[in-house]
Formats: C-alpha cells, structure tokens, sequence
C-alpha cells in the first residue's frame, strides 16, 4: 500500500512534466478518458490512440466498444459512430515501463497543417498529453513543425497493485476538467471516494486541470458516457432530472430570489455540510464577505441589456461575453459566465471583494441566477491590446505608454506587496490592462488568481496566455515572479506594438515569441541599432530613445528564465514612476503637449 501511495504522489505530477515514478514491469492494458469535446467520431478517436499509422479507413473501432458497451454500434456509414459532445469514451491501451522508469505509453500522430504542439495536446488527444510533453519528446521547434512529421505522443498510465485489492485491476488515466470533483467522478465509476482519494493523495479534484487515475472494476461497465444508454434508463434519469428541477427551481423561487438569499445560502450550507459534500456556488459564495457588492437580479441585468442582446455585446473572453449596461446610474460591464465556470467566478468574486485600488478594475456586483454574472464598472477606452494591435485606433504616444506600464505595475504590485496573503494574478496580458477615458490603466480579469503565502509560492496547474507565461509554470509553480515576467511581455509590447507571438514569416507560418525577439536584440553588437528596428513605426521619431531603451532593459530583467532574477514589482514601479519624470520632461521642452503637462502634474 505504501509502495503505491508512493507511485501514486508520483505520478499525478505527470501533466507538467516527465514522470519520475518507479515501476517493476508492464501490464497489459490501462484506459485513457477521452474527453468529447466537438463533434468527433470513434475511428478518429482511435486513430489518435492508436500506435498505427495506418489510413483513417483501416483504423478499427471494436477494442474501444468492448470497453463502453453502452455505445450501440449502429451506424454502418463511412464516418462511423459520431459520439456526444460532453461525453466520455474509455479507450484500451498498452501501459509499459518507459525509458525514465515511469508507466505510459508512446502514440505515433501524423501532424496537419493546421495542428500546433498545443492543439495537439489539447484538441486532438483531450489533454491526455501536454504542449511541453510534445516539445520535449520530438525534435521539431514548435514554430517550424514539417508537415505529415510523426510526432510522439506520450500519455501516462497506471498498472494498479494486486496487493492493494484484487478489485481494481484497471486504472484509468483521467484528464479533470473545470466541472469536475471527486464526487461526480465517484459517482460516474461506480468506485468509492476513499478508494480513488487512496490512489491520488493530496490531489484536488476540483482544480480543473491535471491528470489522476482512477481504479475501475472489471470492464468498467459502471463507467458510461450517455451516449448510447438504453432508452428505458434514459427516460428514468430524464423523469428524476426534471423533478429534481422543478423541486429546486421551486425552493430557489421562495427562498432566495423572494429576498431571503441569506438564509438560504446559510441552509445550503448546513446542509452541504451535513451530506458531507460542500460542493456548489451558494455555499462558497456563503464563505466570501459580499457586503460591499451589489446583488443584482438576473430581471434588472436582463432589461440593462435588453435581454443580452448582441447590439450590448462589447467582448468575449476564454470565461464568458461582456456586455454593456447602464445600472442604477453608473455605467458597468457585465461578464456572463456558465455555471462551469464557477471557480473563475468565485476566484474573481473573491479577489475583489477584498482587494481595492485605483489601478484595479472595480467589483460592483454578482448575480447568481441562471447563469453566473460579475457586474463591473466601465472602463471606456477598451484594452491595451486593442491599442497597440488592433486597427482603427489612434497610436499611443510614448508617455501615454510609459504612463499606462506604471499604472499596470502599481496596480500588481498592490496585490503583490499589500494584501495578507498576497495575490498572484496569473493571466497578465495587455487584453487584460483596461484604458479609461484619460488613458490611465486597470488591470482586470482575476479569474485565475491565486492567494499565496507573503513570499511563498504554490503549486497548481499551469495556467494563463501562451506567449505571457513564464518557464517555470511548466512545472506547475506560482509565485508572484509569474506575473512579473507576463508584464516584462506587456513592456515588450509596448515599445514594438507586437504580439506575445510574433508571427515572423508570413510565407511559411513562422512563429516567435515577442521575448525571443528582444532576447536577440540584445545579443547584437549594435543593440541600440537593433532595438530601433523593432519599435513601433507608428511613433514615428516623437520619442526618447534613452527611455524606450531603459524600457527594454527592463522588460529584459522581468523576463530572466531563472525567476529569483527577476525584480520585484516594487522596483518595476520605482523604476516606471522614475522613467515616466524623465520621459515627461524630453517631451514638454519637444512639444509642450497638453497631454503631457496633465500627466506631470498627476491628473
């Protein structure tokens, strides 16, 4: 038991990196749960997860049907069984020691056109791999993958131990996903929490992302993905959905929508508690201090947008759409989440309901109803990325971008250096840094935010925006040099008015990221000649080499692969509030801008 609690810590650190566990030989079989996350058929599934290259017809899909026996193989058609979307298929593998001493095993993948590192690891095998995996086990850059190359996909697997119980002779590699928690998995496998908790200690199963492994008795017949499940027991769940609808929507319409939401949060609560689950919106919702937020209702939200109308729409992000409303006055941003989305709701929620700066995007209010909704207040000039990369917009001038990094820094290093425990943001970008009307910046979106001990760091998934993360978020580490080294790319950004991933040819696809390219410039002998070349051709000669230059060196230092390199964001700020005193006076004895007096004089 010990040896596999052992294996077991080992192994669920697979997502991010090469697994270091130990394994005495190789089993015959282990099941990969292969998420349904389009429209997809099970041959395509198959020839994913198969060590055969052979043609897509050739490709066939019985081994998978032995193990779901609740998918009826009754389409005869070229395109073969097309599986539900949100369901599950369990799929037979081999699992054998690998060079490394740890359990997996290597698919063969015919790369397309249109296929990345990522898009493989996430669209094409459900997360069953990862991007770094893929980088790490093939000798292609990931910017210059040849067409048709066969690519090695590893996925990670577990034989299981006799010795533990005889029960449970398959293991199942098991991607989580945001909705799910080791109840639901519980419940979906036939197999008790205990049971799966013994073999993934420490792991939580509601974080999203990561990979476990779940025993399973014999074939796995508890194990369905509804996709095919007699009509009989279709209608039974269908009967016991609706009724369990119609009771709650009943209890939610007289308890809490009718103004007594507090004293049914509190009984949710209690009674969560008591079942022993303390699982759902309401109860953590419960825990977090809301007095300073509005409660909206879904009635005045809906009116505030004419019921979400297209025409309110103003963006959409990776958690919901936004949309624009006037309420009670004041004009806001709605974010509209699903009810899936329930950790980055609750993480927003709880960030800014604690958290209040000047350079921090304001929290007016929730909803709850239906749908998840964060009101906020509106910010009027759209986002840095839409300034610097989108069209139609008129170029910042210099200051206006030196004035905005500073804005940024302060705001992060509020979070950063003034909260106990403090906070790490996890998804700075310059989509994510909003302009007002006076062109003074706010940093938003906390949905992936992290609380950490004051110098610590933590472990999670690794999360954010290709292009903004830094290198040890490979290995599922947190600390605040992760945001430091995502605002070292908005600093980039904001000298060359390029992408976090530059697309460097045209012609042939070529992709770089915007850190590789100024690590280049510095590595020329004529850097100053170098750095010219690269910044944005919009501000023509109307800037002060000296301080466009100094922003670069700073965004360098942020960017160091070793992250105790990196400054603190209290530098940042003292070196930006320094560097923007000097940019202002180069461009007062220019030009005498309006603009630029307005700043110098703080307003």
């Amino acid at each position: 038991m010990k040896l596999m609690i052992i294996i077991s810590q080992l192994l669920v650190l697979l997502l991010f990196s090469p697994v270091e566990s130990k394994c005495n030989g190789s089993c015959g079989l282990a099941l990969a749960s292969y998420y349904v996350e389009s429209e997809l058929t099970l041959p395509t599934i198959n020839q994913y997860l198969s060590s055969s290259i052979a043609p897509y017809d050739e490709i066939s899909y019985e081994p998978i049907l032995r193990y779901n026996r609740n998918i009826q193989n009754n389409n005869n058609s070229n395109n073969g069984l097309v599986l539900q979307i949100g369901s599950r298929v369990l799929v037979p593998f081999p699992c054998e020691c690998q060079p490394g001493d740890f359990l997996g095993h290597n698919f063969t993948y015919r790369f397309q056109q249109i296929d990345t590192y990522e898009r493989v690891a996430t669209r094409r095998y459900a997360n069953l791999t990862t991007e770094d995996s893929l980088q790490g086990r093939n000798p292609f850059p990931a910017n210059n993958i040849p067409p048709s190359a066969r690519l090695n996909v590893l996925v990670n697997c577990s034989c299981g131990d006799e010795n533990v119980s005889e029960d449970y002779g398959l293991f199942v590699t098991y991607p989580l996903r945001p909705e799910d928690s080791l109840n639901k998995i519980a419940n979906s496998s036939g197999v008790p929490e205990d049971i799966i908790r013994s073999y993934n200690p420490g792991v939580d199963f509601s974080s999203g992302d990561g990979i476990v492994f779940v025993p399973g008795r014999g074939i796995w017949s508890l194990w369905m993905d509804h996709s095919g499940i007699g009509a009989g027991i279709i209608a039974g769940i269908c009967i016991g959905v609706v009724v369990s609808l119609l009771l709650i929507s009943f209890i939610i319409y007289h308890a809490y929508w009718k103004g007594k939401s507090k004293d049914f949060i509190s009984s949710f609560q209690s009674s969560n508690l008591a079942a022993g689950t303390g699982t759902g919106v309401f109860p953590a919702i419960a825990a977090i201090n809301v007095d300073n937020s509005v409660e909206f209702s879904i009635e005045e939200l809906a009116e505030a947008t004419d019921n979400f109308s297209l025409s309110f729409k103003i963006g959409q992000g990776g958690f919901g759409a936004v949309y624009y409303a006037d309420l009670r006055g004041e004009k806001a941003a709605i974010k509209k989440m699903d009810m899936e989305a329930s950790k980055q709701f609750l993480a927003e929620l709880k960030v800014l309901t604690h958290v209040h700066h000047v350079n921090l995007v304001r929290l007016i209010g929730y909803c709850v109803e239906g749908s998840l909704f964060l009101v906020y207040e509106y910010v009027d000039n759209g986002n840095l990325g839409q300034h610097l990369h989108g069209s139609g917009l008129e170029p910042l001038p210099w200051i206006k971008r030196v004035q905005i990094a500073l804005d940024s820094a302060r705001g992060l290093e509020y979070i950063h250096e003034h909260t106990v425990p403090v906070y790490v943001h996890r998804d700075v970008k310059s989509a994510n840094i909003l302009i007002d009307q006076n062109f003074r910046a706010k940093v938003a979106d906390f949905g992936l935010t992290k609380l950490i001990e004051v110098g610590g760091s933590a472990t999670r998934g690794a999360m954010g925006t290709f292009g903004y993360m830094a290198p040890e978020t490979i290995y599922a580490q947190v600390s605040a040099k992760v945001d430091v080294y995502a605002f070292g790319v908005v600093l980039f950004e904001l000298i060359s008015a390029k992408s976090a991933v530059v697309k460097m040819n045209e012609t042939v696809g070529e992709f770089r990221s915007l850190v590789g390219v100024f690590d280049e410039v510095f590595k020329k002998t004529d850097k100053e000649e170098a750095l010219r070349k690269i910044i944005d051709p919009r501000l023509g000669e109307n800037y002060p080499f000296d301080s466009v230059y100094k922003m670069a060196e700073l965004g360098k230092a942020c960017t160091q692969k070793n992250a105790q390199q990196r400054p603190s964001m209290r530098y940042i700020v003292v070196a930006l509030a320094t560097l923007l005193s000097s940019t202002g006076n180069w461009d007062v004895a220019n030009f005498r801008n309006d603009d630029v007096v307005g700043l110098m004089s703080g307003r």
